[in-house]
């Protein structure tokens, strides 16, 4: 089994944000992205954020790079493995959402992320995780199949079985049980991944991330310039109210960084920047919104039709 490579990955992962961020300046045409470097309190590592605000086709996308250490990890990693307890920690990462706006676009999220838990006279635990989801407001058939066989795509070479699987976490995942309804229409969730050696395992977290754009800015490019008014202005700040429900009190990310202490305008950052909740509302039986609910927020086969 191949030693874990800690600086050949976080090479990666910065590598990949430059690459990402391209991609959407690219895709919007007028916003750049704004870059903040930042040291992490008391010390332990830090990261770089960067934002695009107000372009004119993102109303804003974070896409963030953190590296930090810490003497013991949180609650929210050491709760189902409790193996972990009473090691030190090493967590790198990168973690995007991009919010649109035009409502016919659909928010996005990825992430790819690794970690070490050390301890002395034991060898170091290590594992990967990540994957990426769409979150559409007014969904299109076309849309959720491309991203699903793009997903498909990045896990192919690693055993047809992987796809199936991940897909299935994701639609788990990405879950508001208060709501009984999903996020989205899902895409691809792993983690706790060492299964196969540091090797075999970094080259699939490459692929993950190096396919999110593939998936999502065809997407991006086919509906940007779809006509909206103030109904589906006022349906997608609703619906946005379930992105921040679930990056709150669901999002194991959101949690690991403040229990740890990260730099917290780092952590929401993944939050839209307007938003709206209405109280007890259901869509018009027969409209658009109501489509939504009955035909895209269900766990579905995209890839094959079902």
């Amino acid at each position: 089994m191949s030693n874990p490579d800690a600086n050949a990955v976080k090479s990666y992962l910065l590598d990949l944000q430059d690459r990402i961020c391209t991609g959407i300046e690219q895709e919007d045409g007028a916003a750049q992205f704004q870059e903040d470097l930042w040291q992490r309190e008391g010390g332990g590592g830090g990261g770089r954020t960067r934002v695009l605000c107000n372009g004119s086709v993102f109303e804003q996308a974070s896409i963030n790079f953190s590296h930090v250490q810490g003497p013991k990890l949180p609650a929210s990693a050491t709760a189902h493995r409790p193996d972990l307890a009473g090691r030190s920690f090493e967590a790198m990462g990168v973690s995007l959402v991009i919010h649109p706006h035009n409502p016919y676009v659909p928010t996005s999220h990825a992430n790819v992320r690794f970690f070490i838990a050390h301890k002395a006279g034991s060898e170091p635990i290590w594992w990967f995780g990540g994957g990426f989801d769409l979150t559409p407001y007014y969904a299109f058939e076309e849309d959720c199949v491309h991203w699903h066989k793009v997903a498909r795509s990045a896990c192919d070479p690693f055993g047809k079985d992987i796809y199936p699987k991940y897909k299935k976490w994701c639609d788990e995942y990405f879950y508001l049980k208060h709501r009984n309804e999903p996020r989205g229409i899902g895409g691809l969730f792993f983690d706790d991944l060492n299964e196969g050696g540091f090797d075999r395992c970094f080259t699939f977290m490459k692929s993950i991330g190096d396919h999110y754009l593939e998936a999502y800015r065809p997407i991006v490019t086919r509906r940007r310039e779809t006509g909206y008014g103030e109904r589906e202005r006022d349906f997608q700040l609703y619906r946005r109210g379930r992105y921040v429900e679930f990056n709150l009190v669901y999002d194991r990310g959101t949690l690991f960084g403040l229990q740890t202490g990260g730099r917290t305008e780092s952590i929401l950052m993944s939050l839209p920047p307007l938003v709206k909740w209405r109280y007890n509302w259901k869509p018009a039986e027969g409209t658009p919104e109501a489509r939504l609910y009955q035909d895209f927020l269900r766990a579905r086969d995209w890839v094959n039709g079902g």
